[in-house]
């Protein structure tokens, strides 16, 4: 079954397009007929030893992950305090905006390279966890500043954790099975909601909508980080179900990268929505 994952769609094993088949060594069989290789013409051949396990994907999503917190730690710092005794810093507001459009901007061009390119790059990777947690640290300083508590920052990053951990739970427990009509139906909603975004952020830049349109920090917007939160759970599942596939199929290792790269992109994106709705919550009160 093919993958509407734009991350997963370009790898031929996600795919079921590979024409290598693994087998159980439990299974092989000897070929008494005296064949090359010792196995029946016919039999799949044994996987490789460097395939991409649970494991394999758990180290490489928390080395990516790791690189994006630490990115937005250091962006954190250096951009400094944003409101001093005498009133606003011009200066470390200009930076902190420099850091947050220039990570978006690297970023969005980073991930749109690892999700068409058809042989993983780890590097690539990493310098896209690297950009994105520019973006990350700049955004957090913004709107931790804007609410006047940094703590908000670890409730977001706890309840993403959360999130993301009631999800893997509900996916194994409650055996949820992604169909090709579920899959579908994730994927048209995530594209049309990317479409409406876009138009609302060109929109927004011409001065057609005030103060961010539907991205603004009042109660439209609450409702659209709600959505977008419903939608990259929804993301994670289908995340989780081409894990699953992929280990099942045998891929290389090195698929892990793939698979790490996925699971970040939904999980900074589900972080930088809750951190929103806090905020937006925070705000009002």
């Amino acid at each position: 079954m093919r993958s509407s994952n734009p991350v997963f769609a370009n790898n031929a094993e996600f795919n079921g397009r590979a024409t290598t088949q693994y087998a159980d060594p439990s299974q092989w069989r000897i070929d008494l007929s005296g064949g090359a290789g010792g196995q029946s013409s016919g039999l799949p051949t044994a996987a490789p030893s460097g395939r991409m396990t649970l494991d394999t994907v758990v180290e490489k999503t928390a080395i990516t992950l790791g690189t994006v917190v630490l990115a937005a730690a250091v962006t954190w710092f250096l951009i400094g305090d944003l409101w001093t005794a005498g009133g606003v810093d011009a200066s470390a507001v200009q930076k902190a905006w420099m850091f947050a459009m220039g990570g978006a901007i690297v970023g969005f061009v980073l991930a749109m390279v690892n999700s068409f390119k058809k042989v993983i790059s780890p590097a690539l990777v990493l310098a896209y966890a690297a950009v994105e947690g520019v973006f990350v640290g700049a955004f957090s300083k913004i709107v931790s500043t804007w609410v006047g508590d940094a703590t908000i920052v670890f409730q977001a990053v706890l309840a993403t954790f959360v999130a993301a951990g009631a999800t893997l739970a509900a996916y194994k427990f409650f055996n949820i099975r992604v169909t090709e009509k579920f899959r579908k139906v994730v994927m048209i909603s995530l594209f049309a909601f990317l479409g409406v975004m876009l138009a609302n952020f060109v929109l927004s830049i011409f001065g057609v909508l005030d103060q961010g349109g539907l991205r603004s920090f009042g109660a439209l917007g609450l409702v659209v980080s709600l959505i977008a939160i419903g939608l990259a759970v929804l993301c994670l599942i289908l995340d989780f179900d081409y894990v699953e596939r992929g280990v099942a199929a045998g891929l290389p290792e090195r698929e892990s990268w793939r698979a790490a790269f996925g699971l970040t992109v939904t999980l900074v994106w589900l972080y930088l929505e809750i951190l929103r709705v806090l905020a937006i919550l925070r705000g009002d009160n």
